[in-house]
C-alpha cells in the first residue's frame, strides 16, 4: 500500500508504470486520475486544495485498507495533491491491483467515492468572478452510500 499527500506535480504515466511493475502477480490493474477541470464552459483559473497532510494520510490509509480488505486487492496506491493547481493538472490518482478485473474496477470506484466525501481536503476555486470555497455535493454522498 502506498499513500501519498504531496504538493509536488504528479506524473500519472510514470506512477501507473511503477504500479504495474509491482503488480506482476495480479490479473488486473485499474487506475483513475482526476484533473483540474479545463472544459470550455468552465471558467476555473486555478484550484487550491488545503489539507493537514498527516490527517489526510491517516484517512486515505483507512479508506485504502477497507478497499484492500473488501476486494482482496494485491496492492493499492492513492496519491493526492494539495496546493495551487491549474486547469488540466492531475489532482489525484488511485490505483488498485487485484486477481480479477471487476475487483480492480470496483475498488478504484469505491476509493474515489469515499475519497470525495471522507478525505479532509478543502477546495477553493478561482474564476474570473473571484475566489470561492467549493461546497460538498449531495451526488458525492449518494455515490458513497451505494457501497454500504
Amino acid at each position: 500500500m502506498d499513500i501519498r499527500v504531496t504538493q509536488a506535480p504528479l506524473d500519472p504515466g510514470a506512477e501507473a508504470n511503477a504500479f504495474i511493475a509491482r503488480a506482476a502477480h495480479a490479473g488486473a490493474v485499474a487506475t483513475f486520475t482526476g484533473l483540474v477541470r479545463s472544459m470550455p464552459n468552465d471558467s476555473i483559473l486555478s484550484l487550491t486544495l488545503e489539507c493537514y497532510p498527516e490527517l489526510a494520510i491517516n484517512q486515505l490509509t483507512a479508506i485504502a485498507a477497507a478497499a484492500q480488505s473488501r476486494f482482496a486487492l494485491a496492492d493499492v496506491t492513492i496519491i493526492h495533491r494539495y496546493g495551487r493547481m491549474l486547469p488540466g493538472e492531475p489532482i489525484v490518482q488511485v490505483m488498485a491491483s487485484a486477481p480479477h478485473r471487476q475487483a480492480a474496477f470496483d475498488a478504484a470506484q469505491l476509493l474515489m467515492d469515499h475519497l470525495k466525501t471522507d478525505a479532509p481536503f478543502w477546495k477553493q476555486e478561482t474564476t474570473p468572478a473571484g475566489t470561492h470555497w467549493v461546497e460538498a455535493k449531495s451526488a458525492d454522498d449518494d455515490a458513497r452510500a451505494r457501497w454500504q
